[in-house]
């Protein structure tokens, strides 16, 4: 990719000229048009809503789309969206002053989902249900309002392998968050354009940037998560055999139903041996439900 200040959008002016940032830039571009392209997110003419927390995530999110929009890459329009959430002390004149400077189209919307998730939650219960919740509906509220046909999260790749070990752990299920999947009111795709990146390449990039990182004082000042544990966990393999994270996450795109016990899955009852096999079927597997 090129570096010169004409051929590059404004979220990448004052970028470091090093070799390894230069080779971190290209992996995580790279990786989000994998993905976009792999699971087909992008509709000629579509219009997306980029949501922004302040995050090094949601910062890593907005920089890739637009560079791949800059490049011709991405044929939809962008607009990104702040939701304070009502967060006390939260720095709410800092994402919009970024984005403006960045000359990047945002809408910021105000909700005090905060003091609705601190009287509703139990103490000692973890506040992170509820508040998504509340912040999902309303950026599918006004995703509709702005007449977008897609919500664009910053879930990266350790985000959905910690959702699938949480439920695995606790949940009892083998389920985690998909990279596309329509909302429930069935009018508004979900994407997750980072699926593919790690989370360490995100946190990376975006202190190499110096974005404004703005953390989350609600769930993350709670100690002890579920989610907290699982990376521990996830930290603790990678460090014993790195690329570990790797190797379960590509597992995830390898799924096998008739090697688990899901019935709804495969037709075990259906299972049938020897020359009882339709000869058309050298198989001999019966086709999934």
């Amino acid at each position: 990719m090129l570096d010169n200040n004409d051929d590059i959008h404004p979220l990448f002016a004052g970028a470091p000229s090093t070799t390894e940032f230069k080779k971190l830039r290209k992996r995580i571009v790279r990786h989000t048009r994998e993905a976009v392209e792999q699971y087909r997110m992008v509709e000629r003419g579509a219009r997306w809503l980029v949501c922004m927390s302040g995050g090094k995530d949601s910062y890593t999110l907005l920089a890739v789309l637009h560079e791949l929009q800059w490049r011709g890459l991405l044929p939809v329009d962008l607009l990104a969206c702040n939701l304070d959430q009502g967060q006390p002390g939260f720095p709410a004149t800092v994402l919009p002053e970024f984005l403006q400077r960045m000359g990047v189209p945002h809408r910021i919307e105000y909700q005090d989902t905060y003091s609705v998730v601190v009287d509703k939650v139990p103490q000692g219960r973890t506040y992170c249900a509820l508040c998504s919740r509340l912040r999902r509906g309303h950026l599918y509220r006004i995703a509709r309002e702005e007449g977008c046909s897609a919500v664009v999260l910053g879930h990266h790749r350790d985000d959905i392998l910690e959702t699938f070990f949480m439920n695995l752990f606790h949940g009892g299920r083998l389920a985690t968050m998909p990279p596309k999947l329509v909302n429930e009111e069935d009018d508004l795709f979900v994407y997750r354009p980072l699926a593919h990146v790690a989370e360490a390449d995100c946190e990376k990039f975006a202190r190499a940037m110096n974005y404004p990182i703005i953390p989350c004082d609600l769930c993350g000042s709670q100690d002890g998560l579920q989610r907290q544990q699982v990376k521990q966990i996830l930290d603790g393999w990678e460090h014993n055999s790195p690329g570990r994270r790797q190797v379960m996450f590509r597992a995830l795109m390898n799924a096998r139903p008739l090697h688990l016990l899901d019935p709804k899955l495969f037709d075990f009852a259906g299972l049938i041996r020897g020359e009882q096999n339709d000869p058309e079927d050298q198989a001999g597997i019966p086709k999934l439900r």
